[in-house]
């Protein structure tokens, strides 16, 4: 027999949001990384609040809350908050009941210099790492290196001259019409007045120059995963440098290689690399363009292209990050909140990864 369609609006529910979400559903597994990571931070969090006063909105929620915007890729927090108060699945895992008010989108801007000063982001990617490294997901000894461009939230028109105002335009004045052929812009003598930290930067000869930043990964060659993540500001100098400082806070475990692409065949690299008690896999540069700093020694063994074949695990980390976390086209301005967002994301990624790689093991 054919039922009625009947739109009764129902006082109360018998299932909760617990009972609602399937018991293998994906998120599962990376709410319970999530919240043993936040139960790690909660002394972190006790210590960043008053104890008088109005109780606040709980960081943990808020944490949840801005995973789940880069796990479904929700471009800006107020259609994060559209989706907190018609998703149960968003509201089972942020810790919301079914009738629990949802707060205001501003609470996030208000919030965030909280969280940036307390350094959550980097205590919570730590935590997700030892997380892995409880779990076995770790290699100790073999590593890789790189970095990517990250296009800072302004435009072209805001890199005006420091010493100077904008020259004149007798079209709209929050939209001029500007003709930068033929003038000389950099950094020493432009900044931008929107994002004053960015820089007009070039990943490669040919390519077109934009404002950005630069994020620096460093992943382990066993599964891929993201042991230490940074954002710096644009420099062709900066990929290096970044990576020596990520390679010098490893804990002591011996030799380790670490691979890298062309940018990171410099005498200076290779030398304060060794320096280090690492030995640099790095791709070589051919003879007729530059002589490479290494040599034989180091290109004879197996485990060099070994190396190489297991650089590409870090090109997965920044696509997923640059085309599901958002990373691509940056949606914060200054380099404290780029940075803090930047590591963010990498934790994202390594939950994501890691609930594959223990789901396959079970």
């Amino acid at each position: 027999m054919r039922g009625d369609d009947q739109r009764t609006g129902y006082m109360f529910s018998y299932l909760s949001p617990e009972e609602r979400v399937p018991a293998d559903h994906p998120l599962r597994v990376i709410r319970q990384f999530t919240d043993t990571a936040l139960q790690e931070l909660s002394g972190r969090f006790h210590a960043m609040y008053s104890d008088i006063g109005r109780p606040s909105i709980a960081p943990e929620q808020l944490l949840r809350a801005l995973i789940l915007q880069l796990l479904y890729s929700i471009r800006s927090e107020r259609l994060l908050i559209e989706q907190l108060n018609y998703n149960l699945l968003f509201r089972w895992f942020v810790g919301l009941s079914m009738d629990a008010p949802v707060w205001n989108h501003s609470t996030f801007s208000k919030n965030r210099d909280r969280l940036l000063a307390g350094d959550v982001a980097q205590a919570f990617f730590a935590a997700i790492v030892r997380q892995a490294s409880a779990a076995g997901l770790l290699s100790d000894d073999h590593f890789t290196v790189d970095g990517t461009l990250l296009e800072a939230w302004a435009s072209q028109k805001s890199f005006q001259r420091k010493d100077g105002p904008p020259a004149d335009s007798d079209d709209d004045p929050r939209n001029p019409t500007r003709d930068f052929r033929g003038e000389p812009r950099r950094n020493e003598t432009h900044a931008s007045t929107t994002d004053p930290d960015a820089r007009l930067y070039k990943k490669a000869r040919g390519q077109a120059a934009h404002l950005a930043y630069l994020g620096h990964l460093l992943t382990e060659n066993r599964h891929g995963l993201i042991v230490d993540a940074c954002a710096t500001c644009a420099d062709g100098t900066a990929e290096r440098e970044a990576a020596l400082l990520m390679l010098s806070e490893l804990p002591d475990r011996g030799r380790v290689t670490i691979g890298a692409d062309k940018n990171f065949d410099t005498r200076d690299f290779v030398a304060v690399a060794r320096g280090l008690g690492i030995t640099p896999h790095v791709a070589q540069y051919e003879a007729p363009r530059r002589t490479s700093a290494i040599d034989t020694r180091t290109t004879r063994h197996p485990g060099y292209h070994r190396s190489q074949r297991k650089r590409k695990l870090i090109e997965q980390c920044f696509g997923w990050m640059k085309t599901i976390g958002l990373a691509r086209k940056l949606r914060h301005r200054g380099h404290a909140r780029v940075n803090w967002v930047f590591i963010f994301t990498a934790a994202a990624y390594n939950m994501v990864r890691m609930r594959r790689l223990v789901t396959a093991q079970v």
